[in-house]
């Protein structure tokens, strides 16, 4: 069998539950492994993005499957403020309030100065006025604040300022920039889209003896990457004698998590193998975002061969691993290889959580099999894993792709007895029900009900409301929400993307 063969006898010999499902692997790549267009499109949408790998870390949302090494986490999370003394006996909490009201205070003399900054006002010599001590949590506190501030309209002058601040403080004696205030600095820059400056401030590190760091290349990647620069910036930075941040594997992961993240699919197979090139050994974190990406990308007959890889070089699937199959055997229709997998990871100490549960609902939800997903939804639940938001919102979206309201409904009551509060895409995929159940009325009014509840809108809600409306020949009440959201100011600079609209 072909798909056995792909996986390799090693595979199979130690976790022979692979065997039944692997004929999914093969029958999958005419796929080419992206998302279908189904009312919530997972992978579009940037709260929601793959709800399959989407896990809780520390009240932060993260994608899953990529950011699971603690080294990872801990080099790009790093603090810049000053330590607090209190005459040598150790900071106490009223001395480290004190010291940090000072802070604050002195932060705003100095942007109540930077705000008066106009031809003809010396704002250097107005910021000496203010003698004031120069540290690393008062430029930390500067520079968050103007980051803040940025938009649209005036991100020219808050980069002028951010600078000008940036180059003033480090002039002081008792004071050097860190590495956190370059990169604070170079996202003001970014948001404020001035390229070539942000990448002055990487030399300027450079030659101050600064590392390059994970950080400094997510913040580049993420901001040249959105311009379509990614390519360049991977290579200045991967055959740049300066990307010296140890140890090189977390570096090579962090591009790696930052490109997936992109959606650079290509450019991960290309640092993958320059990493390879230069002797850098893959992790199980690498293998986990390479194979992702072999998905996305339709590769399947490489992903079989990075999961032998796998096994070849001593690793065991995680609890990522084993995510990122279920989507596959969920959204290749295999409810009864998923089964199998799912035993097998409690046999190997893997406790399927609600997070392998919505993959795998998500993926037969996209195939089509309503039964299979009510069969393993039942089923956590019988585990005592309780559905989340997130799982709900998938079983309400499945069924409401499939015509079935009613079903829709009470699963959406379901989930707010037992405490969990719908979100914009559970309100989206309602809303989008009624609408294609002609209940236009209801849809008006669920809309009214989110918003009463704390749960504002987005975009994606608007858009499926107005759209519907419209194409259901109801142009006044289509107006009428779009007059909403504009009382509201929300969304104001994306109303040329409601199709046809014009003010009224």
């Amino acid at each position: 069998m072909k798909s056995i063969a792909l996986l390799g006898p090693r595979f199979l010999q130690r976790f022979p539950c692979f065997c039944p499902f692997s004929m999914l692997f093969s029958t999958e790549s005419s796929e080419g492994g992206e998302m279908d267009d189904e009312f919530i499109r997972l992978d579009n949408v940037s709260e929601m993005d793959d709800v399959f790998m989407k896990v809780e870390n520390d009240g932060q949302m993260d994608d899953g499957f990529m950011r699971v090494e603690k080294p990872l986490r801990e080099a790009w999370g790093v603090s810049n403020l000053d330590p607090v003394s209190d005459n040598g006996s150790g900071s106490s909490s009223s001395a480290r309030k004190s010291y940090f009201d000072n802070v604050r205070l002195d932060a705003s003399r100095v942007l109540e100065v930077l705000q008066q900054h106009s031809p003809g006002f010396n704002t250097i010599a107005a910021l000496d006025e203010l003698q004031i001590r120069v540290s690393g949590a008062l430029v930390r506190e500067v520079l968050l604040e103007i980051l803040k501030r940025v938009n649209c309209t005036n991100r020219e002058r808050c980069a002028k300022l951010g600078y000008k601040f940036f180059v003033w403080s480090g002039r002081h004696e008792n004071y050097r920039h860190t590495v956190n205030a370059y990169h604070l600095i170079m996202k003001i820059f970014a948001e404020s889209n001035e390229f070539k400056a942000m990448w002055r401030l990487v030399d300027e590190m450079t030659e101050q003896g600064f590392p390059i760091t994970a950080r400094t290349f997510q913040i580049l990647i993420c901001t040249c990457g959105e311009a379509g620069l990614a390519r360049r910036v991977v290579e200045r930075f991967l055959k740049s004698k300066i990307f010296n941040y140890r140890p090189f594997k977390h570096s090579y992961n962090a591009i790696l998590l930052c490109l997936l993240n992109l959606k650079q699919y290509k450019l991960v197979e290309w640092a993958h193998q320059w990493m390879l090139l230069k002797d850098h050994s893959p992790d199980i974190l690498t293998y986990n975002i390479v194979m992702c990406a072999k998905y996305r990308l339709g590769k399947l007959d490489e992903f079989h061969r990075l999961l032998e890889e796998l096994d070849t070089n001593g690793f065991s699937p995680d609890f990522h691993t084993f995510n990122i199959l279920l989507r596959l055997l969920g959204k290749g229709n295999k409810p009864l290889a998923a089964l199998d997998l799912l035993n097998h990871m409690r046999e190997v100490g893997f406790d399927p959580s609600v997070l392998h549960f919505t993959t795998l609902i998500d993926g037969l939800s996209r195939a089509g099999n309503l039964d299979a997903c009510k069969y393993f939804f039942d089923e956590m639940i019988k585990l005592g894993c309780m559905p989340d938001v997130a799982c709900y919102t998938v079983m309400i979206t499945g069924y409401i792709v499939a015509g079935e309201l009613k079903i829709a409904q009470g699963l959406f009551e379901e989930m707010t007895v037992r405490g969990q509060l719908p979100n914009v895409f559970t309100y989206n995929s309602m809303i989008r029900g009624l609408c294609m159940a002609d209940k236009f009325e209801e849809a008006c009014s669920m809309l009214e009900e989110m918003e009463s509840r704390g749960c504002n809108p987005n975009f994606l809600v608007y858009n499926t409301l107005v759209g519907n409306l419209r194409n259901a020949g109801k142009l006044k009440e289509a107006h009428e929400v779009i007059r909403r959201m504009v009382d509201k100011g929300q969304y104001v600079h994306l109303i040329s993307k409601l199709k046809r609209y014009r003010r009224c």
